[in-house]
């Protein structure tokens, strides 16, 4: 019997990659417009150089990249940089389509709904607000909440806590199979493999289920406690 849904954030609620692009892209030309005098391409590449090292939620990507480039940081190309990240993203910032109906839907079944994301808190949050999906979920573990990052199995044994179930009892959806799909069947949870979020090209995911739409899930849950 299933009781409860858990979610990844990106990639699954939201296209976070996409969103992550056009912010890049925006404050690349920002700040060359402010003077940094190097190529769109160079730039890229130095962002994408540090986001490999500190991971893509680093917060300081910008001044980082204008502290290698000038020995200091220059404030009038940061605020730009900034700026325009900030607004480019808030205009990509949107949840894959059917997310808000389906999210709907598994609430009127009664079932507890969560999230699971390697995000720091605040930006998780962030993004959840925005989005106007704070209010639909139970329980949000982070990155924070645990010091652990999927697949190890300290956040699922964490949102499973918060939302009192059992594994059984817990679908994880998720888009990347190494991290969600492996973490989560590793306490025993049923998995849902979000093909429309993965960025890899995945053939196997290993899940119980895949979905190519996440409103597919409302037919996986009937057909779980039917079954």
């Amino acid at each position: 019997m299933i009781k409860a849904v858990v979610f990844d954030l990106d990639n699954t609620l939201v296209d976070f990659m996409l969103m992550k692009r056009q912010a890049v892209d925006a404050a690349i030309h920002a700040m060359r417009d402010a003077g940094l005098n190097l190529s769109v391409e160079e730039i890229k590449k130095r962002i994408d150089d540090i986001y490999e090292v500190k991971g893509m939620e680093f917060q300081t990507v910008f001044d980082e990249l204008l502290y290698n480039e000038f020995s200091k940081i220059d404030y009038k190309i940061l605020s730009a940089g900034v700026l325009a990240y900030r607004r480019a993203r808030e205009a990509a910032l949107v949840p894959y389509p059917h997310v808000y109906l389906t999210l709907m839907e598994l609430m009127k079944m009664h079932l507890k709904l969560a999230v699971v994301s390697d995000a720091p808190s605040k930006e998780a949050w962030l993004r959840l607000t925005y989005l106007n999906l704070h209010h639909m979920f139970d329980v949000v573990v982070t990155f924070d909440d645990t010091g652990e990052r999927k697949p190890s199995p300290g956040p699922f044994k964490k949102v499973l806590e918060r939302l009192n179930v059992q594994p059984k009892e817990a679908l994880m959806v998720g888009d990347w199979a190494e991290r969600d799909v492996v973490g989560a069947a590793q306490v025993g949870m049923k998995t849902v493999f979000a093909r429309y979020g993965d960025t890899f090209g995945t053939q196997v995911s290993l899940a119980d289920y895949d979905v190519d739409d996440i409103a597919q899930l409302i037919e996986i849950v009937k057909k779980e406690n039917d079954s």
